[in-house]
């Protein structure tokens, strides 16, 4: 109650209190992985600002907004369905909600109950467990055995460093690089860990590599000719298609091309022309230590990712923005255009004066000119 001096019957004088912060995901481009989140199991926002006297309201928290890559599944940890799948960079999300504040006596006070002795307390803000799962958006997807080559392709089209070695499984995480032709074209390379046989059965950790293949739009298939395990390069060729369609039935219909590494070596030439029979379809052949076919792999490769894009925006969909440049492209500019080049007066120059024109407006509409 307000107690001041000279004011009698001061009257009800609490203030409300404020809301609590909400904690939101937002997708954001340059974000690469989640490895900000991990290891924190409870995230908690701030709480609102208790209310005071002399009607002195609390200040709201801030919400929490937490930055992560396109392509993150927000699925609930408890039921198992996925709640929100985050592939549009600016996308946000709210995944708790923070609790309304509470209400000090002031809020109550009417012409009938002027001295209110009541409150209310504020809410709880919601509590909710999810498990963020990382599948990797990119135009093209590289698969095949480990050690065929898969980052180091990646490093020579692209400016991504990889870890590379002579042994296989070296690469134990997805990399993703950006292949430019030139300024206005490019596209976005996803290097997949090495897949083996019982890849979609969770062998080698094959769910966690398996599951960054499905958003690509095209795969590229990469055949070592002369594996350093002894093995068939067809027969190897042959797995890795049965554990795609295995996994899931989409990926053995997506789009594929295929492309024999190294071909530097003396058994390339053989390899490519038994592929080709056994896979009835075009095989091409490249080398990232001599660079040759490279060019010839990268024109290919662009031009069936204009074609699925193209699709893409003919059936209604969205094409997702993988860089900020190709962000800004999609806005659209308003540029402001001058008083002096707007109007009547837009076709004046040294040249042109009102004076040449005879009863018409020099931007050649039927507006006249102020004399």
């Amino acid at each position: 109650m307000r107690r001041e001096k000279y004011v009698p019957r001061g009257g009800p004088d609490g203030g409300n209190g404020g809301r609590g912060g909400s904690i939101i995901l937002e997708s954001a481009l340059g974000v690469n992985s989640l490895a900000a989140l991990v290891g924190r199991s409870m995230i908690k926002a701030k709480n609102g600002q208790p209310g005071m006297g002399s009607m002195m309201h609390g200040a709201g928290a801030k919400d929490m907004v937490l930055k992560v890559p396109p392509g993150t599944t927000v699925i609930d940890a408890e039921a198992g369905f996925v709640v929100k799948d985050l592939k549009q960079p600016g996308e946000q999300f709210v995944v708790a909600r923070g609790g309304r504040g509470g209400k000090g006596n002031a809020h109550f006070k009417s012409a009938t109950n002027r001295a209110p002795r009541e409150m209310k307390p504020g809410e709880e803000g919601e509590v909710r467990a999810v498990i963020l799962e990382l599948k990797s958006i990119a135009d093209v997807g590289l698969v095949g055995k480990p050690n065929a080559g898969k980052s180091t392709l990646l490093s020579t089209l692209s400016s991504a460093r990889p870890e590379i070695a002579d042994y296989p499984f070296t690469t134990k995480h997805p990399g993703l690089g950006i292949v430019e032709l030139d300024p206005t074209r490019s596209f976005v390379l996803a290097d997949i860990p090495g897949l083996i046989e019982g890849a979609s059965d969770g062998v080698g950790l094959g769910h966690e590599f398996l599951k960054h293949v499905e958003r690509a739009g095209l795969l590229v298939h990469l055949v070592e000719p002369d594996p350093v395990d002894g093995t068939d390069p067809v027969e190897n060729y042959q797995s890795i298609r049965k554990e795609l369609e295995h996994y899931d039935a989409a990926l053995g219909e997506r789009d594929e091309i295929l492309v024999v590494t190294k071909n530097e070596m003396p058994a390339a030439g053989a390899v490519a022309e038994s592929l080709r029979d056994a896979a009835e379809k075009p095989v091409l052949s490249v080398s990232a230590a001599t660079g040759d076919g490279l060019d010839e792999l990268k024109n290919e490769i662009m031009s069936r990712v204009e074609t699925r894009r193209t699709a893409m925006r003919a059936a209604g969909e969205d094409v997702t923005p993988l860089r900020s440049v190709d962000q800004m492209e999609t806005k659209k500019r308003r540029v402001r255009v001058p008083p002096h080049k707007a109007g009547p007066t837009a076709g004046l120059s040294n040249q042109r004066q009102a004076k040449d024109f005879d009863g018409g407006a020099p931007d050649d509409t039927q507006r006249d000119i102020p004399s």
